[in-house]
């Protein structure tokens, strides 16, 4: 599936699903998670707690509340906070699921950070590459706009140079 790279910042992106960078106890803390959070301005930190703890690279999906979203998903690509980093898997199996369940809600669009890097502790190019790599792979049902949003300016430019190569080794434009 063909994916695009864009720079901003999540809590302002217009989708049928953001995904939040969560880590397996849901607790929506600092980062992607603080930006959902602030910006959704409900209870979402309580609803996503309330579904947790999950399994490392499982999912959970909330209301969006205030975010120009229907859902919001909380893919569990690290550790609870300190408890230890990301991983290849966990990472691959967040990005997975979390694609997989937004087809499952009908949704046609999603923007998705770089799930596991950050405070998670995983090198940004090569959870990048995960991450293109899976979305590239997917087969969707009902997706046809999938974002990979980045923060800063050098995040940027990692994610767009990954997913370039990415895209020319599956043969997207």
């Amino acid at each position: 599936m063909d994916f695009e790279v864009i720079q901003g910042d999540i809590a302002q992106q217009s989708a049928d699903v953001l995904v939040n960078a969560a880590g397996t106890s849901l607790q929506m803390g600092s980062g992607v998670a603080g930006a959902l959070r602030r910006g959704a301005g409900g209870p979402i930190n309580d609803e996503a707690t309330s579904k947790g703890p999950v399994d490392l690279g499982k999912i959970a999906v909330t209301d969006a509340y205030e975010l120009d979203a229907e859902w919001v998903i909380h893919a569990a690509a690290m550790p609870h906070y300190g408890d230890g980093k990301a991983t290849e898997q966990s990472i691959a199996d967040a990005t997975k699921n979390t694609l997989e369940r937004a087809d499952k809600l009908g949704a046609k669009s999603l923007v998705i950070p770089a799930l596991g890097c950050g405070v998670a502790g995983f090198p940004l190019d090569n959870g990048a590459r995960i991450i293109c790599e899976t979305i590239a792979e997917h087969d969707p049902e009902t997706l046809e706009d999938v974002r990979f949003i980045s923060y800063s300016d050098e995040e940027y430019n990692t994610v767009a140079d990954v997913a370039a190569a990415v895209k020319d080794e599956h043969g997207l434009s």
